[in-house]
């Protein structure tokens, strides 16, 4: 069996923010602590958690928009970022690999700009066209493939409506033809009829370009009907990972199988008879996250050794990683 490519591989990747403390201190948030993983070549890694988990920062600090404060970044075979070496490559070469859609639509979009301006923005960084008639065929040629019409091109983004605005960010991120692509939460702010043109038109595309994505929700069905592999994040780290079917009909992390007791089954029958695994607590504070595993001060199981040591993500099962102490020790 022919073994599969990895695109991008990452490891032991953080990132902090520095924050202002009374008295000269130096404080930070550890939005994103210690994870790694890999992301095959065409393949979709769904990335879940609850807010403020950092998932959003890992997905920017993957591609660099946010630079890592430290660890490891391959992409393609070639180290981009690398903390130890001190390897910092341009990034700018790699802004035509790797690209991202966001969140909210109508904020990444520049209202002064017309629709054509913004997805034309980067053929001219990258000197992609010879000539105004191919810069304009492109264009439009983008426009089709997400499908709005060409004359959109002269109007602003205000005259859009949102889910129209979310396939102008889309068009923007295809106009350099990337390989990656980090998908932040591109159906949140859509309505549920429009979400699912969205997703399958990413299906779509990433089945005509060979595309690569990162793709970040908070809805696990989403996640689990578009992805090929999940990751779950808390309080920025990487607790659980592997293939979607496995990991959500046979989770094996306490946080994971909470998650998943959560989604909402359109079933009354099954509703009435499903055991909920509630989280009590509050999530700590990613400015003083607790000490050893971050998930110890929610978790029913957690023992000393928890309190004490972080746990590193380890393999239990084909391609079916958790980060716990207590699978470690055969007591899940």
């Amino acid at each position: 069996m022919e073994e599969r490519k990895k695109l991008l591989e990452i490891e032991n990747l953080k990132k902090y923010f520095p924050v202002k403390a009374g008295f000269g201190k130096k404080q930070y948030v550890q939005a994103v602590e210690s994870v790694s993983c890999y992301i095959y070549e065409g393949e979709t890694l769904g990335l879940v958690g609850e807010s403020g988990c950092g998932k959003t920062t890992l997905g920017r600090t993957i591609i660099r928009l946010h630079e890592p404060t430290s660890g490891k970044i391959v992409f393609d075979g070639t180290p981009i970022y690398d903390s130890e070496k001190k390897i910092a490559v341009p990034m700018l070469p790699y802004r035509r690999k790797m690209q991202i859609i966001f969140q909210d639509p109508s904020a990444s979009l520049d209202p002064r700009m017309t629709v054509g301006e913004i997805v034309g923005e980067a053929l001219d960084i990258h000197g992609l066209f010879q000539g105004k008639a191919e810069r304009r065929d492109r264009i439009n040629e983008l426009l089709d493939e997400v499908g709005l019409n060409t004359e959109h091109s002269n109007r602003f983004p205000h005259e859009f409506s949102g889910g129209q605005q979310q396939r102008i960010g889309i068009a923007r991120a295809l106009a350099v033809e990337p390989q990656f692509i980090v998908c932040d939460e591109p159906i949140s702010a859509l309505d549920v009829s429009i979400q699912s043109q969205v997703i399958n038109m990413l299906e779509d595309l990433q089945a005509d370009k060979g595309l690569t994505y990162l793709f970040i929700a908070h809805d696990i069905s989403v996640v689990r009907h578009i992805s090929n592999r999940i990751g779950v994040m808390y309080l920025g780290s990487m607790v659980e990972l592997g293939e979607s079917y496995e990991l959500c009909n046979h989770p094996i992390h306490p946080y994971t199988k909470t998650l998943l007791s959560a989604v909402p089954i359109p079933d009354p029958e099954k509703t009435r008879s499903r055991v909920r695994q509630p989280l009590e607590g509050e999530i700590p504070s990613p400015i003083n996250p607790p000490s050893g595993c971050r998930f110890h001060t929610r978790c029913p199981y957690a023992t000393e050794r928890c309190k004490q040591e972080f746990p590193k993500l380890k393999e239990y099962g084909s391609g079916h990683y958790a980060a716990c102490h207590l699978l470690e020790e055969g007591k899940l």
